[in-house]
């Protein structure tokens, strides 16, 4: 493909270094990809492969030692605290294995806790906000604590909160990995439905490989380093689970 393409996401030599006592540990060495919008690619490893925090490096949500960073051709390596943050609760959203819902909110509350951080009026996220209620099966629950929800429950509510402002690309991490099999399989059911509905890019880390056979293409982490373990575009047709 022509390097003129608008990538979604494009890293370039993306590098990440801990110190560990007198040692500097590599986490992420010299990673660059280039994800098309719409496309779902999923980030296989080992723990600590390194595989979160080049995700969470792709999210703005770590920084890298060196390397760029670019969502649509704009660099976040480059911007400012304030910037990134903006520019991330508008273009894009995170779910993280933890869903990190607060739990002093309701589930609906805690659904539209980024629209509150970029201003938006009721009327821009309503529609969306009715369709994801919908789709993720969460109608009667709004009301509740996160205590009161299952495990599956509160993914679902933190899938919503990841979907509200309808970003054009979505972070995964583990989405699936606390919970059992038919909840994982729910789980990637409406992630698939909500992508396909929203024309969303999907970026996932995840363990389990029959989730991960579902995406377009699957990279493996291995010590830091990134490669194509396979490339399903133009070849293997999958079935969708909805």
């Amino acid at each position: 493909m022509a390097d003129t393409i608008e990538y979604m996401l494009q890293t370039e030599s993306v590098i990440k270094q801990y110190k560990q006592y007198d040692a500097v540990i590599t986490a992420v060495n010299r990673v660059s990809i280039k994800v098309e919008p719409g496309e779902f690619v999923a980030i296989i490893g080992t723990s600590g492969s390194g595989k979160s925090t080049f995700l969470h490096i792709c999210a703005g949500l770590d920084s890298c030692d060196a390397g760029r960073v670019m969502i649509r051709g704009q660099d976040i390596t480059k911007m400012s605290a304030d910037e990134l943050s903006r520019f991330r609760g508008l273009n894009m959203g995170f779910i993280f294995q933890r869903h990190n819902l607060i739990p002093q909110f309701t589930a609906l509350e805690n659904i539209l806790i980024p629209t509150m951080m970029c201003n938006k009026s009721d009327l821009s996220y309503q529609e969306t906000l009715r369709r994801l209620v919908e789709t993720l099966q969460l109608t009667e629950r709004l009301n509740h604590l996160p205590s009161e929800l299952s495990g599956g429950q509160q993914q679902r509510v933190a899938i919503a909160r990841a979907l509200i402002n309808m970003p054009d690309i979505v972070f995964a991490d583990e989405p699936t990995g606390n919970l059992d099999r038919n909840n994982a399989d729910e789980v990637l059911k409406l992630l698939l439905k909500t992508r396909e509905e929203m024309g969303q890019t999907l970026i996932m880390v995840t363990h389990d490989l029959s989730i991960a056979d579902h995406a377009d293409r699957i990279f493996r982490m291995d010590n830091g380093i990134l490669s194509l373990e396979r490339d399903y575009i133009g070849g293997h047709k999958k079935t969708n689970m909805y």
